[in-house]
């Protein structure tokens, strides 16, 4: 099925408008109705701070009409503090200036249209890093094929909080 979804918005650190922090929880929320009671979902507005405060922040948002339906969101990691150091992936290459990936989600109503691959491809069109990286939970192999479908590939597994899920670490070359 095509997706409906007439408009990406982009969103850059430093130029967030209000309501932008609330309008993520509230999609989270809904992709996430399930699992609200967990303590790590608890955390997301967190996790939204943290990283819409990093200087090279960027976000892309899926709207049908007024209704946000997803978004995707990440920044550059600092040099030498890149998730897949940690797994002993070794790219090719030379420079491995690092996007990371933190969230592609997409409200229930709304999955298997396409609109999680159009977020992700609207949000590392312009990147200019060498690599992106993002994290997909073990337990969901077909999250991790449809990543694979894109161009990543599994590098190793790490658990970032005693809280989270075990996630398997997948990298994606920018430079070709």
């Amino acid at each position: 099925m095509e997706s409906s979804v007439i408009d990406l918005r982009q969103f850059r650190h430093g130029s967030l408008p209000d309501g932008f922090r609330q309008m993520l929880i509230d999609v989270h929320a809904d992709a996430y109705a399930d699992q609200l009671d967990d303590p790590f979902h608890q955390r997301f507005a967190w996790f939204v701070d943290h990283w819409s405060g990093m200087g090279g922040f960027s976000c892309v948002v899926a709207y049908d009409g007024d209704e946000p339906v997803g978004f995707a969101y990440g920044a550059p990691l600092s040099p030498g503090r890149e998730w897949w150091r940690a797994t002993g992936y070794e790219p090719g290459g030379g420079s491995t200036a690092t996007y990371a990936v933190s969230e592609v989600m997409v409200r229930p109503h709304r999955r298997k249209q396409g609109v999680s691959g159009r977020l992700h491809d609207a949000l590392l069109k312009e990147r200019t890093e060498d690599l992106a990286v993002l994290l997909v939970d073990v337990t969901h192999p077909r999250v991790r094929a449809l990543y694979e479908s894109w161009g990543y590939a599994k590098t190793g597994e790490q658990q970032p909080f005693a809280d989270s899920p075990v996630y398997a670490v997948m990298v994606k070359d920018l430079r070709g």
